[in-house]
C-alpha cells in the first residue's frame, strides 16, 4: 500500500475496495497482480487533458465495456450488502457505446440508468466516481424500501 493509499479515506471505503475487487476479477491474466488500488482504478480518472484526448464520436473497446460492467457491479454488490436480498445488474451496450445499465432486486428495477458516448466514460476523480455511486445507491435503497415486496419476489 503506498502512502497515499494509506493516507487517503477514499481508499478504505467500502465502495473503492469493492471496485478493486470487481477489476481484479476480470483480469483474467493476472495483470493487476502486483498493482496499487490507486493504478488499477486510474483509468476511471478522466481529467480534463486526457479526455481532450478521446474523440467526441467513437466506439467503446472491451476494456472501456468491461470497466462500465465492473462499475455497476460494485453497486450491485453493496446494494446485496445494504439490504441482503440479491441484486443483478444488467448491462446492455450497442458497439456504438449507447445503452442502458439496470439493476434488478427480485422483480424490482432498482437502477435504470441510460449509458451514452461510453467511449469516454470515467470520472473527473476517485470521489466523483464514489459520489456518483452513493447518489445511485441511496435511490436503489430507497426504492427498494417503497417496494419491499417486489424486491422480495
Amino acid at each position: 500500500m503506498t502512502e497515499a493509499v494509506a493516507a487517503d479515506p477514499i481508499f478504505q471505503t467500502d465502495f473503492v475496495k469493492e471496485m478493486a475487487r470487481q477489476m481484479r476479477a476480470l483480469d483474467t491474466y493476472g495483470t493487476y497482480a502486483g498493482w496499487t488500488v490507486e493504478k488499477i482504478l486510474d483509468p476511471y480518472i478522466l481529467t480534463k487533458e486526457r479526455k481532450a484526448n478521446i474523440p467526441l464520436i467513437g466506439d467503446p473497446d472491451d476494456e472501456t465495456i468491461s470497466r462500465v460492467k465492473a462499475f455497476y457491479n460494485a453497486i450491485a454488490v453493496l446494494i446485496e450488502k445494504e439490504c441482503k436480498l440479491l441484486a443483478v445488474p444488467l448491462v446492455h451496450l450497442t458497439h456504438e457505446g449507447f445503452g442502458r445499465a439496470l439493476i434488478t432486486v427480485g422483480k424490482l428495477v432498482a437502477v435504470d440508468r441510460t449509458l451514452r458516448d461510453v467511449h469516454r466514460f470515467g470520472f473527473a476523480s476517485l470521489s466523483k466516481m464514489k459520489d456518483e455511486s452513493d447518489k445511485i445507491l441511496s435511490v436503489a435503497i430507497e426504492r427498494i424500501g417503497q417496494h419491499p415486496a417486489v424486491a422480495g419476489l
